[in-house]
C-alpha cells in the first residue's frame, strides 16, 4: 500500500509560532483579557510555543503594553490594518488568531477587520466572542466574511455553534467549539478569603464584570431588603471598573445611580463597591470570599460569558438570569437560573441558597468538577489542536489547486544565477541565509562548495561561457583543496565565516560529495589545470570511500567514479573501488529490502534517490536492476494520490518524504518539512533512468518533479523565488521558508541544469522538423 495516499496525520502538530490579534491588557476590556490570558496559556502550556500578539488601540496614544505585543494598530485607522498584515506576513507565522468582537474593530460593523484578515499569508482561526441572534445586514456580512477567510472558527457553546450553522450559513465541520478557559483554581471554603475583605463572619454576594447598565446590578439591590431581611450579615460585593466608553460619555452616572438606589432601599451597608479593574490574582481572592455569585443580566443575547465561566468552573454557587451562555452552563444543576428583570426570584434564590447549606455546596461541586475541563491548559490544548487542523485545511485547499498531473510541455524557466553569485564571496559558497542574504555567522560547508563545483562544471558544459563561472569554479576549488586533510585522508567540513574549521574530519557524506565533484571535474572539464588538481586530490581521497559506513557516502563517490570514468575508463583502482561499493548498497539492499520495502535502509531519510541513481550508473547487471527497482518504489512513495501500477511510474505531483521524522518502515511518514535536495536528487535519477532506457515516462516524470520548485506541490507554493533567483529552504505544513540558502539554490539550479541539458536535444529534433515541415 501507498502509505503517501492516506491523509498525512503527521501534518496535524501543535503551531510553535502563533500571533494573536485583538485589544490586550492593559486596556479594561474582557476581550483584552480573554486575549492575554490566552497568549499566557499557549506559551505555558504548549511546548516550544513562541506566541506573540498584535493588539488594536482605541486611542490614538494607545497603552503600555507588556513585551509580548509587538505590533499596534488604531482601531478607525484603515491603513493601519493593511500595515499590521504587513508586519504579520513579514514574520514567521504559522497560524494567526483573531479575537472577534464588532466593537474593537473600526468601520461599519467592524468591517476594517476584513482588510487585514484579507492581506495575510497564513491560516487564520477566529473566535467570535459576540454571535447576534438578530444581526443586521452589516454584522451579517462582516461575520460571514471573517468565516470565509478563516480556516476554522471558534465559539464557546452549543448555541453558538447553532447560530452560526443556520443564521450565518458556515459549515459545521468548520466550528470547533472550545469553552471559554477559566484559572485553576482549587475547590475551597470562602472563609478562607473573607478576611482579606474584611468580610469575616458575612455571607458574601458576588457580581464582576466591568460596569454598564445591561448588567442588571439595580435587580440585585432591589432584592436585598427582604434577602437582608432574613440574613443581617448578607454583603453584596460589586466588582469592576465603569466601562471605559460609557465613562467617556456619562461618568459614574450609573455606578451613582446604583449607590443611590442601596441608599434608598436602606441597604446601602450591605452594599460595596470596588471601583477597579482586577488582575487574576485578585480576582480569585474575590471569587473566593464569595458564597454566592450572581450574573442579573437584562436580556438573553450573551453567547458568552468569561465571568460566568470563571464563577462556574472555580466552584462558586451561581444565580443567573437566563441568557444564552448562562442557560447551557448551569444545565444540570450547576446553577440557578432565574426571569430577566425579577427582583422577587433573586430573593427568593439567595434565600434558598443560604438556608440549604447541602444543596448549595452540592451545586458548587458539580460546577468545579465540570470546570476541570474548563481550566486553561485543557482549552489551549483545543486551541492548539484547532491551528494544527487549519494548518491542515490550508494544505488540502492549496492541493485541490493542482488536481491530477499535467505533463505539459518542454518549456524551462530561464537560468538566473543571480543568487548564487550573492552567496560566495572570495573563500566559497555561504551555507545558510536569512532571507535571500547570505548570513555570514554560519560560515561555510564542504557539502555545499562540491555542489556548487558541480554545478559550475555542468554549467560549462552546456556551453555557458562567462568569466563569473570560471571563477567560482576556482573559489570553490580552491575551498575543496583547503577542507582535505592529507592525515585523515578526508575532508573537512563546516568553516567557520573567520575561515576557521570547527572540526577535524568532517561527514562521510561531505567526503562522497567532495569525491562527486572532483569526478566531475575530471569527467568533464577540458582544462589541463583543473584535470591535474583534481587527480592528485582525487588519487588521495579516493581509496577512503570503501572504509566509510554510510551509504549515501558510497552513492555519492560511485557517481564521482561513473563521471571519473568518463575521461579514465581503464582505471583500474577506480573500476575496483567501484566494485565494492556497489557490492556494499547490494548487500545492504538484500538485507533490508522486502516487498513492501524495496529500499536500502530501514528508514527514507534524506537525499534518497542518490542510492538507486548509484547503481543505475555501476555497470553492475544486477545493481543496475535493484537501482530501477528501488526508483520505481521511490517515486511511487514520493508521488501524492499515486496508484501503483507496474507498467507506469506513479502519477500526481511530487511529495517528498518530510525531514521532520523522515519515513522509518512499519511507522508513519513524515509529510514535511519537505526539501529542495530529494527533489533534485530524484529528478537526476529519473533522467539518467530515461537515458538509460528511452522510456519518456522517466523524462515526464523529472519535469513533474522540476514543478514542485515552482508551485505543483502539497500548497501550490512557489520555492524558486524569480525575483532572487534563490529557491526557498523547504516546504513547511502551511508557508514555504523564506530563507534562501546554498543548498535550496544549488539543488534549484543542478535540477534546472540537468533538465536543461536533456531538453535541449529534443528542443532541436522539434526545431528541425518544424523547419522541414515549413519548407515543405
Amino acid at each position: 500500500m501507498n502509505t503517501s495516499t492516506q491523509t498525512p496525520p503527521s501534518l496535524f502538530v501543535q503551531p510553535k509560532n502563533v500571533a494573536f490579534i485583538g485589544d490586550y491588557l492593559p486596556r479594561q476590556c474582557g476581550i483584552a483579557t480573554f486575549t492575554a490570558d490566552l497568549y499566557k496559556s499557549y506559551a505555558t502550556f504548549i511546548p516550544g510555543a513562541r506566541p506573540w500578539v498584535v493588539s488594536v488601540n482605541d486611542t490614538t496614544e494607545g497603552y503600555d503594553y507588556p513585551d509580548e505585543v509587538r505590533y499596534e494598530f488604531f482601531q478607525h485607522d484603515l491603513e493601519s490594518y493593511k500595515k499590521a498584515a504587513e508586519f504579520l506576513n513579514s514574520r514567521n507565522v504559522d497560524v494567526v488568531c483573531l479575537q472577534h468582537e464588532y466593537g474593537i474593530y473600526g468601520g461599519t460593523a467592524g468591517n476594517y477587520i476584513l482588510t487585514l484578515l484579507r492581506n495575510l499569508k497564513m491560516p487564520i482561526v477566529s473566535t467570535f466572542h459576540t454571535i447576534l441572534k438578530n444581526p443586521d445586514q452589516d454584522q451579517l456580512l462582516t461575520l460571514k466574511a471573517i468565516a470565509d477567510l478563516s480556516a476554522r472558527v471558534v465559539c464557546m457553546s452549543e448555541k453558538g455553534r447553532q447560530f452560526l450553522t443556520s443564521i450565518y450559513e458556515i459549515p459545521d465541520e468548520k466550528i470547533d467549539v472550545i469553552a471559554h478557559g477559566i484559572p485553576d483554581m482549587p475547590f475551597v471554603d470562602p472563609h478562607f478569603y473573607k478576611d482579606r475583605f474584611n468580610m469575616e463572619g458575612k455571607q458574601v454576594l458576588l457580581t464582576f464584570g466591568l460596569l454598564s447598565p445591561n448588567k442588571g446590578i439595580e435587580n440585585v439591590i432591589n432584592a436585598l431588603p427582604r434577602i437582608v431581611e432574613q440574613f443581617p450579615n448578607v454583603v453584596y460585593m460589586v466588582l469592576g471598573a465603569t466601562h471605559p466608553h460609557l465613562i467617556r460619555h456619562e461618568g459614574e452616572a450609573y455606578r451613582d445611580s446604583l449607590k443611590q438606589l442601596a441608599q434608598d432601599n436602606g441597604v446601602a451597608d450591605h452594599v460595596t463597591f470596588y471601583d477597579q479593574f482586577v488582575e487574576l490574582d485578585d480576582l480569585l481572592e474575590f471569587l473566593g470570599a464569595a458564597d454566592i455569585y450572581i450574573t442579573p443580566y437584562l436580556n438573553p443575547a450573551q453567547i458568552t460569558s468569561g465571568t460566568l465561566a470563571y464563577s462556574v468552573g472555580v466552584g462558586k454557587a451561581v444565580i443567573s438570569t437566563p441568557y444564552w451562555h448562562a442557560e447551557e452552563l448551569l444545565a444540570d444543576g450547576r446553577g440557578i437560573l432565574v426571569p430577566f428583570s425579577d427582583s422577587e426570584a433573586i430573593a427568593d434564590q439567595v434565600i434558598n441558597l443560604l438556608t440549604d447549606e447541602p444543596m448549595r455546596h452540592a451545586m458548587r461541586k458539580r460546577g468545579y468538577l465540570m470546570g476541570r475541563e474548563m481550566i486553561w491548559e485543557n482549552v489551549i490544548k483545543q486551541y492548539a489542536d484547532s491551528f494544527g487542523q487549519a494548518r491542515l485545511e490550508r494544505m488540502r485547499a492549496t492541493q485541490s489547486l493542482f488536481p491530477g498531473s499535467s505533463n505539459g510541455g518542454l518549456q524551462l524557466p530561464t537560468l538566473k544565477l543571480d543568487h548564487l553569485y550573492r552567496l560566495s564571496d572570495s573563500t566559497g559558497i555561504i551555507q545558510h541565509a536569512r532571507y535571500h542574504l547570505p548570513f555570514y555567522e554560519e560560515g561555510y560547508c564542504t557539502d555545499d562548495n562540491a555542489r556548487a563545483l558541480i554545478l559550475t562544471m555542468w554549467l560549462k558544459e552546456t556551453g555557458l561561457h562567462d568569466r563569473r563561472i570560471d571563477a567560482l569554479a576556482d573559489t570553490y576549488m580552491a575551498f575543496l583543496n583547503y577542507a582535505f586533510s592529507p592525515e585523515k585522508r578526508q575532508f573537512r567540513n563546516f568553516m567557520s565565516y573567520d575561515r576557521r574549521w570547527l572540526e577535524e574530519v568532517g561527514s562521510e557524506d561531505s567526503t562522497g560529495r567532495a569525491i562527486w565533484a572532483l569526478g566531475t571535474c575530471i569527467g568533464r572539464s577540458d582544462e589541463q589545470n583543473v584535470l591535474t588538481w583534481a587527480m592528485t586530490l582525487m588519487e588521495n581521497v579516493l581509496p577512503s570511500a570503501v572504509r566509510m559506513e554510510s551509504p549515501r557516502s558510497w552513492a555519492f563517490a560511485l557517481l564521482g567514479i561513473h563521471e571519473y570514468l568518463k575521461r579514465f575508463s581503464d582505471d583500474r583502482l577506480a573500476k575496483s573501488i567501484q566494485q565494492k561499493l556497489v557490492g556494499k548498497l547490494i548487500f545492504r539492499y538484500h538485507e533490508t529490502a522486502s516487498d513492501d520495502w524495496r529500499w536500502f535502509e530501514n528508514t527514507l531519510a534524506y537525499d534518497n534517490a542518490v542510492l538507486a541513481h548509484a547503481l543505475l550508473v555501476s555497470d553492475n547487471q544486477e545493481g543496475i536492476a535493484i537501482g530501477f527497482t528501488a526508483l520505481v518504489w521511490l517515486v511511487d512513495q514520493q508521488t501524492a494520490s499515486a496508484t501503483p501500477d507496474n507498467s507506469r511510474i506513479g502519477k500526481g505531483h511530487f511529495q517528498p518524504i518530510g525531514s521532520d521524522g523522515f519515513y522509518s518502515k512499519g511507522l508513519t511518514r513524515a509529510y514535511f518539512d519537505q526539501q529542495p535536495l530529494e527533489a533534485q536528487s530524484t529528478i537526476s535519477a529519473c533522467l539518467t533512468a530515461w537515458q538509460f532506457t528511452a522510456d519518456p515516462e522517466w523524462h515526464r516524470r523529472a519535469l513533474r518533479i522540476f514543478r514542485w520548485f515552482t508551485g505543483h506541490n502539497d500548497l501550490g507554493l512557489p520555492l524558486y523565488d524569480s525575483l532572487t533567483g534563490g529557491c526557498r529552504d523547504g516546504l513547511h505544513i502551511d508557508r514555504a521558508n523564506q530563507n534562501q540558502g546554498a543548498e535550496s539554490t544549488l539543488s534549484y539550479l543542478l535540477a534546472l541544469t540537468d533538465l536543461q541539458s536533456a531538453v535541449k536535444p529534443l528542443l532541436e529534433k522539434s526545431f528541425v522538423r518544424a523547419t522541414v515541415g515549413s519548407l515543405s
